[in-house]
């Protein structure tokens, strides 16, 4: 994985007044921590970070810092929920060679069987890896799947170098019978949460 340069800023405001000023200035308020150090406040150009964020788990050198750049992950990242920009990020430092437990997507390729819907329980997957060689994803293939057929996580196949973290047998995805509705099943639910409704008014 390549590392994405970023320029911090130093934070010396808190508070809800001060993070807004930080963000009309095109800046997300950030906080740095990890390995045991104090917590550093710093801001990061909003642009080149929501940018950086595409990609998942990546790998940030946080540059313009006291002691020199850092190499981070980002741990939580905070968004407005109607607009959707950035309003606040924390970054977890890491060290070359160290180890850390991260959730990469699980990305499905080739094509259902005839006849089959693919139903996918897990969109991401917990696993180990080196800070620096981080997976970008766990790619599924789902090729030659026949309908019944189910895949755990103990059944993918990881990048090198990435163990797996979630429980082995949890269900990834499996292939349904396309032609089998769950809408009776659902409808019979509804019915009988309706019964004690009309029981009670009566």
């Amino acid at each position: 994985m390549s590392e994405v340069r970023i320029a911090a800023e130093p934070r010396t405001e808190f508070g809800k007044g001060a993070a807004r000023r930080t963000r009309r200035a095109g800046k997300v308020p950030a906080v740095l921590y990890g390995h045991g150090t104090d917590p550093q406040h710093i801001s990061l150009p909003g642009h080149d970070l929501m940018l950086a964020l595409k990609t998942p788990n990546v790998l940030l050198r946080v540059e313009g810092l006291s002691d020199g750049a850092e190499l981070a992950l980002p741990k939580d990242v905070q968004r407005d929920p109607i607009k959707g920009f950035l309003e606040h990020v924390d970054l977890l430092l890491v060290k070359r060679g160290e180890k850390v437990t991260v959730e990469v997507p699980v990305q499905v390729t080739g094509d259902v069987a005839a006849g089959g819907r693919l139903e996918q329980q897990l969109i991401q997957i917990a696993v180990e890896a080196e800070a620096t060689h981080l997976p970008q994803a766990v790619e599924v293939d789902i090729t030659g799947l026949a309908i019944g057929d189910s895949v755990q996580a103990g059944g993918l196949k990881l990048p090198r170098g990435a163990t797996l973290v979630a429980d082995e047998e949890a269900l990834v995805l499996q292939i349904l019978d396309a032609t089998v509705s769950t809408e009776p099943a659902a409808e019979a639910e509804e019915a009988a949460a309706e019964e004690p409704a009309a029981e009670a008014t009566e």
